[in-house]
């Protein structure tokens, strides 16, 4: 049995790998899609922060990043960032395919601690939710936009992960 999870998703995006890349690799590419604020020094070595404020349903916000590992121009950008206790590393691999683009996404280096498979299973979900957003973006011009909100509904803070942690704890 290997010792760490990967998630993989692949996806085909009408848009061109130049075009992708440069929505990958820049942080006003990234916050016309999907972040409110992402900031990334675009070089191996660099390093990549994202800001997600009411994110979804479940309005999270949450800010999280890690260093650049690798960038090549319309082919392939690799950061790191934790969801989880550990750190992982995510590759998206871009290939020209007739007039668009085959993205490939992996996120490797899971361990299997309680923490980190309840952040593979969060990120397997939203990495196929971000790789859709992302071709309605390029494709369409459609963005996600903001989830209105409940009138009873309470704002989600950094608590949302406390309450999780807790929670999981309980189930024990």
């Amino acid at each position: 049995m290997r010792k760490t999870l990967d998630i993989q998703h692949r996806t085909f995006i009408n848009a061109t790998p130049d075009r992708v890349y440069e929505t990958l690799t820049t942080g006003e590419g990234w916050d016309a899609w999907f972040t409110q604020g992402t900031t990334i020094d675009a070089r191996p070595g660099g390093s990549i922060h994202f800001r997600f404020k009411d994110f979804g349903p479940d309005h999270i916000s949450l800010e999280d990043g890690g260093a650049i590992l690798e960038m090549v121009a319309g082919e392939k950008f690799v950061y790191q960032w934790t969801p989880g206790e550990t750190t992982t590393t995510i590759s998206f691999t871009l290939r020209k395919l007739g007039e668009g683009t085959l993205v490939s996404l992996t996120e490797s280096g899971y361990q299997r601690s309680e923490q980190d498979l309840k952040a593979f299973g969060d990120c397997a979900v939203g990495w196929g939710e971000a790789l859709t957003l992302l071709k309605f973006y390029l494709e369409h011009g459609i963005t996600y936009g903001t989830v209105p909100r409940h009138r009873e509904e309470k704002p989600m803070t950094k608590e949302y992960s406390i309450r999780t942690d807790n929670f999981t704890k309980i189930q024990k």
